[in-house]
């Protein structure tokens, strides 16, 4: 059986470019998968393990963009993740790669909810696709290996054969991001353990744990903010 790389290369881009403005059904799908994120304890938990890879791709992606260099991440059984990176100890380098985990989910998932109900799903799925790859070579731990493969996997289904659901669907997985993104941030203001990312602020800097905390919740409140107009938006035309 031959392939028709034609038709092949065809496909591909018309899942690749944006697909104009999203259909009304879209934010009920998007509505629904976040809904079951909130009722169904597994897709929860499932929905954390994402929260924990973006948040560590925060530290990342931040620590490259000040200059210093990614060496690898893990993420734990326990869903704890570690993302490390090289460079000066001190300085505005460290402090923003160290600021940059927590808000990092409510900040992706608010602009994907904004792209995917814009119409622009197809080039949202492709991005992170690129993104996962990049996480896959710098994973460090088996577990850490297999939850990306998988994520890379259920991402490339969604892209390729998602469809007129598929808007919906990463609609939906953003809304998750910013229910996980306010979980992870209550997690953390009720840890007393010593590592924690505001503690090491406080370490970095004069300004108190709590000032990092107050600031994270900023964050994630005006990520929120922006996903919900953009689905008040979307609302409006249902």
């Amino acid at each position: 059986m031959s392939i028709d790389w034609s038709d092949l290369w065809n496909d591909t881009l018309i899942r690749i470019l944006p697909d104009g403005a999203a259909a009304p059904r879209v934010l009920w799908v998007a509505l629904a998968l976040v809904a079951v994120v909130v009722a169904w304890p597994a897709a929860r938990r499932t929905s954390r393990t994402l929260v924990t890879i973006v948040h560590e791709a925060g530290h990342a992606g931040v620590g490259v963009l000040v200059g210093r260099r990614f060496q690898g991440f893990v993420v734990e059984k326990d869903l704890s993740g570690h993302a490390v990176t090289a460079g000066r100890s001190r300085g505005p380098g460290r402090i923003a790669t160290t600021w940059a985990g927590y808000p990092a989910p409510a900040v992706l998932g608010a602009l994907v909810v904004v792209a995917a109900l814009g119409g622009l799903a197809g080039p949202v799925l492709v991005v992170s696709l690129i993104a996962l790859v990049v996480l896959l070579v710098m994973s460090r731990s088996v577990r850490t290996v297999a939850l990306v493969v998988l994520t890379i996997a259920v991402t490339g289904a969604v892209w390729w054969f998602g469809g007129q659901w598929r808007a919906g669907v990463v609609g939906g997985v953003g809304l998750a991001l910013l229910l996980g993104a306010w979980d992870s941030l209550g997690d953390v203001a009720r840890s007393r353990g010593p590592g924690q990312d505001h503690r090491t602020l406080a370490e970095l800097t004069p300004l108190p744990a709590g000032f990092w905390l107050f600031t994270w919740f900023l964050a994630d409140a005006a990520a929120t903010a922006l996903a919900l107009l953009a689905v008040w938006d979307a609302w409006q035309a249902v």
